[in-house]
């Protein structure tokens, strides 16, 4: 069963959380914390490592904790992970659960912290790729037989990379600029004014691509932003998409834009580059161009029927002076 989880801890491949610590609630009282939130490791083949997780209790009293391990795939694409909670349930791929070793509970005393030892091993002929998964630590209910508080969990989650011969490919899917959920090519104002930009991972391994978004006003540069260069980056798991959405600022009330991303991603560096171009008119503007259009077609149409009466009236006369030669 996956579930997903928008608490706290939740933005791993958004770790716009800080990726220092994070807290959960239980019972309207902060109990555990949990540091790191997020962990980057690569182990080769055949290989182990030991990432280290520190747990706080954040009452006053001794709490026994559980460790419960996870594997995690691809939840929304805002970034937020889909957790697999059955215990006996793998991710069809990219199963990080299978490589950790169980961890025993753990008491921590009041107000104070431990450091918890995840050890991973990857076994031999593992294919090269991302795999994924989390720890959580939840405190175990007193006098109910070590039964695990799940409601009271936080959890570190954990991005492995097996290195070899991997897919690398990221697909740009969206690429459009939109004034609230609205997008378009013609705006009034600049007002709420963003870049949509959306990706798909048809690759094996997960992707953080990362760059620079430019604007310019015909050849004037008026605004430059860095996309995705915290660290550690925004990633995009395989199988799964992500979308990002970039503020466009600096613009001026009226002009032609055209917004440029020139991004990286990769251990080869593959490049993207998208560009797309709008216009921004105000509304005066506008009606004040349809005023100035319904005038000139007036004039037009004046000068038109002065001509044409000049021509009737130079006829006339013309025609009443030979009638005049002829008598």
């Amino acid at each position: 069963m996956a579930i997903m989880l928008a608490v706290t801890f939740a933005s791993l491949i958004a770790p716009h959380v800080s990726a220092q610590s994070t807290t959960t609630t239980n019972n309207s009282a902060n109990v555990l914390k949990v540091s790191p939130v997020r962990t980057d490791v690569q182990i080769a083949p055949g290989t182990s490592k030991t990432v280290q997780v520190t747990v706080s209790n954040l009452t006053n009293a001794p709490i026994s904790v559980s460790a419960i391990e996870n594997d995690f795939i691809s939840g929304d694409e805002n970034g937020t992970p889909s957790l697999i909670l059955d215990a006996k349930t793998y991710a069809p791929t990219h199963s990080l659960k299978r490589f950790m070793t169980p961890i025993n509970d753990v008491t921590i005393p009041g107000k104070q912290a431990k450091t918890v030892a995840v050890v991973i091993t990857v076994p031999v002929g593992t294919q090269a790729g991302g795999y994924f998964g989390a720890v959580r630590f939840a405190p175990s209910a007193a006098g109910s037989g070590g039964q695990v508080n799940l409601s009271g969990s936080v959890a570190s989650l954990i991005l492995l990379t097996v290195p070899g011969p991997t897919t690398e490919k990221l697909n740009l899917t969206d690429f459009t600029v939109q004034q609230g959920n609205k997008a378009g090519n013609f705006f009034n104002t600049t007002d709420n004014l963003n870049l949509l930009i959306r990706f798909e991972n048809k690759g094996n391994i997960q992707e953080g691509p990362f760059g620079k978004i430019s604007v310019k006003n015909g050849n004037k540069v008026v605004s430059q932003t860095d996309f995705n260069v915290t660290d550690p980056r925004d990633q995009i798991l395989p199988d799964g998409a992500r979308k990002w959405t970039v503020p466009l600022t600096n613009l001026g009330k009226f002009g032609h834009y055209t917004v440029t991303a020139t991004l990286t991603y990769g251990l080869s560096n593959e490049s993207i580059e998208a560009t797309k171009s709008f216009w921004v008119i105000p509304q005066n503007y506008i009606i004040g161009a349809i005023i100035a259009l319904i005038l000139f077609v007036a004039l037009i149409v004046f000068i038109i029927f002065f001509i044409r009466h000049r021509i009737k009236r130079h006829l006339r006369r013309q025609t009443h002076g030979n009638s005049r030669y002829r008598r």
